[in-house]
């Protein structure tokens, strides 16, 4: 609590303050690859943001140093290569480089938890008292335990260690009060100091982009689209992103809108893309479900520009980068009630939220449908005023170097 009323007093708007340019922060995530979907983009993000409010930042990761999405990143990125044991990411050459160099920072953020640089980062930390943080980006939402039993054995036998990380940090991040509220609920043991943060992304206009070239790069991928109207799905396709209702429930409408296709767009790294094609074929629906695969850059921002909404019926979502970037753009949402922005999303009248089941997801399509054109355009532009009014990312930034100015402040006076 008193890291949040320390915060809030702090003006909103201004010059950066002088305290900034002392903090020197740095996040460590196992991959950077823009497959990873959100944990990884948020990272760019929170990149782009530090050097807007004038702080320092680097980042470690395990990928390969010749990746070629870690070029174009403007601040230090330091990629150690291979890493060990799957998904968990063993590395002693991560443990090895941050005990090497952890001094060097005031804050420490770990991104993602269940996997080795977490247990890294506690152990580095403590050797040389610098506070840490801890990003959980959903991943203790009790749905993962419902529909995995197998795997949550496994992390019930895995949770002292990851309850350590968890107990030790300074601060475990949350981007909504609802992901922190449901992440208490997945294992008894939970005591940990909660930090919810404001999210977003870095606001698109800024550098005034050239929508017209942006739209005609994602045109020139999918030509088939110019002229028609869609529905813009883009998210791993995973069956937690809820891809099968979505496709199903579009089959149920597609009679009534017939100039209306629906584009699916995202890596898919399960399999998933080949069952779902077959049922479109099925349902008679595959000359309108279209499948450019991940987009990324100028290919995402024009297929965002151009959609009619952004839908997104998720089972489970702490937060949603890509709902968000639907909303900077202007273009309202279509989404389930376990996305966990939706509260927001619909008190803003920025979109439209229905639950998470076939039946949901076709109420959702259908109240879509009938929205009058006209009230489409006013969704679009009060989605584009939700995205300026909550989810800009230079206030995450902010928010999370508070937490280690205070930390560094409290260090101080107990040295006193």
């Amino acid at each position: 609590m008193a890291i949040a009323r320390e915060f809030a007093a702090r003006p909103e708007s201004g010059a950066p303050e002088k305290w900034w340019s002392a903090l020197k922060i740095l996040h460590i995530i196992a991959s950077l690859s823009p497959a990873g979907g959100g944990p990884p983009e948020a990272v760019r993000q929170l990149v782009k943001a530090y050097l807007l409010v004038g702080a320092e930042i680097e980042v470690v990761c395990l990928d390969d140093p010749q990746a070629a999405y870690l070029k174009g990143i403007p601040v230090p990125v330091h990629a150690l290569g291979q890493s060990y044991l799957g998904r968990y990411a063993l590395s002693p050459r991560l443990l090895q480089w941050l005990h090497e160099n952890a001094g060097r920072f005031d804050g420490i953020v770990v991104n993602g938890i269940w996997t080795f640089p977490g247990v890294a980062a506690r152990l580095a930390a403590r050797k040389v008292a610098r506070p840490y943080g801890v990003f959980v980006h959903g991943a203790l939402d009790p749905w993962f335990n419902k529909t995995y039993p197998l795997k949550h054995l496994k992390k019930w036998l895995y949770w002292p260690i990851q309850h350590a990380v968890l107990h030790d940090a300074q601060a475990v991040f949350f981007t909504t009060e609802s992901e922190r509220d449901l992440a208490r609920q997945s294992f008894k043991k939970s005591e940990w100091k909660s930090v919810v943060v404001p999210y977003g992304i870095n606001d698109p206009e800024e550098q005034r982009p050239d929508r017209l070239a942006q739209t005609e790069a994602f045109l020139k991928l999918a030509p088939q689209l110019r002229g028609r109207r869609y529905l813009l799905f883009l998210a791993r396709i995973h069956e937690k992103k809820g891809c099968d209702l979505l496709l199903e429930a579009f089959a149920r409408i597609a009679s009534q809108a017939p100039d209306l296709d629906l584009v699916i767009a995202g890596p898919d790294q399960d399999g998933l893309q080949s069952k779902l094609k077959r049922i479109a074929a099925e349902r008679r629906i595959a000359g309108r479900v279209h499948w450019p695969g991940f987009l990324g850059g100028d290919l995402k921002w024009g297929a965002i520009r151009m959609c009619e909404a952004f839908v997104l019926p998720s089972h489970q979502e702490n937060f949603g980068i890509a709902v968000v970037e639907a909303l900077a753009a202007g273009r309202p949402v279509l989404i389930s009630d376990q996305v966990n922005i939706w509260q927001e999303i619909e008190s803003d009248r920025a979109g439209l939220v229905k639950r998470d089941t076939l039946e949901g997801t076709e109420e959702l399509l259908q109240e879509w449908l009938a929205v009058p054109e006209g009230e489409r355009g006013a969704m679009g532009i009060r989605a584009r005023s939700t995205f300026l009014k909550r989810y800009t990312m230079t206030r995450a930034a902010t928010a999370i170097n508070e937490v280690f100015f205070v930390a560094r402040k409290e260090s101080a006076i107990a040295v006193r």
